[in-house]
């Protein structure tokens, strides 16, 4: 018999954090090398949702896009707390 009788798990907050994680990385890396504080353009965006707080550079704008802002900040929040 195959292995198509086991059942697969898909595990979505470690995804979604792992997301939001690569993601942010990213749109930081991004705004470091266009000069930008990357911590003031996303504490701007996550505040005003004003997505031209994030340089298009490098599709950073499109990639901050992709995760609700709500989720962005409980991500931080989790991380900072140290919360799993």
């Amino acid at each position: 018999m195959g292995n198509d009788q086991n059942t697969m798990q898909f595990d979505i907050p470690k995804n979604k954090k792992d997301l939001t994680r690569t993601i942010l990385t990213q749109v930081n890396d991004s705004l470091k090398e266009k000069g930008y504080n990357p911590i003031n353009q996303l504490v701007g965006y996550l505040i005003s949702g004003d997505p031209t707080y994030i340089t298009n550079y490098n599709g950073a704008r499109a990639l901050v896009r992709k995760l609700e802002r709500d989720e962005i900040l409980e991500e931080v929040l989790k991380a900072y707390l140290s919360i799993k």
